[in-house]
């Protein structure tokens, strides 16, 4: 006998006893738990990079393909808006919000340069460009931490999957141990927010 969504027992089972949503929890909470095993030293370092742009006023930039696109503009309103208490705006951009230049850079250019292209033009050296993937492969990618090195513009990456090519190529690189992609963004956007609660305690003070 199972329980329907309002608690009351039915002689029908539904879809609510469906093993899996129980399994994805854990395998989640598994996931977590090895990160915050393994990534204390390097979440505090990440915490200490974003920490010293905000203090300069340098501007965080955050940049990501699909899930990890959304992940990157999800993390610059946090830091513009508020995440969890009032406190002043902190300069943040996603270069994965502007249609007409992601476009255009991709028409004219090349879809490998939509990011770069944006970090020669608004980067200044102080700033920090954040980079989300879950492979440390993405050709856009990398060559927007090229373009940030040439302007003297420091990189922080968020990785899994061993690190890819970009966690070579950055000033520091948290590796997410998992394999899967949606563990990696969901442990990724669990560090960002940990990361953006420190920030906004020590500025509301």
């Amino acid at each position: 006998m199972s329980k329907n969504p309002n608690g009351k027992s039915s002689d029908n089972p539904t879809y609510f006893d469906d093993p899996r949503f129980v399994a994805h929890l854990r395998d989640m909470a598994a996931a977590a738990t090895a990160a915050a095993d393994s990534l204390g030293p390097a979440i505090a370092q990440a915490a200490e990079m974003i920490r010293a742009t905000v203090k300069r006023g340098g501007t965080l930039f955050f940049c990501g393909n699909g899930g990890s696109a959304a992940d990157a503009q999800h993390m610059a309103t946090e830091y513009v808006v508020r995440y969890k208490k009032a406190r002043r705006a902190i300069g943040a951009i996603a270069l994965t919000t502007d249609t007409s230049a992601l476009t255009a850079i991709g028409n004219d250019f090349s879809f490998d340069q939509i990011f770069s292209r944006q970090v020669e033009a608004l980067c200044r050296p102080g700033d920090l460009l954040i980079l989300h993937t879950t492979s440390g492969n993405s050709a856009n990618l990398i060559q927007a931490a090229d373009a940030a090195r040439k302007k003297g513009v420091s990189t922080l990456a968020l990785s899994a999957k061993g690190g890819g090519a970009l966690a070579t190529l950055v000033d520091h690189c948290i590796i997410v141990p998992t394999d899967r992609t949606d563990r990696a963004q969901e442990i990724q956007l669990n560090i960002q927010h940990s990361i953006c609660e420190m920030i906004d305690d020590e500025i509301a003070g």
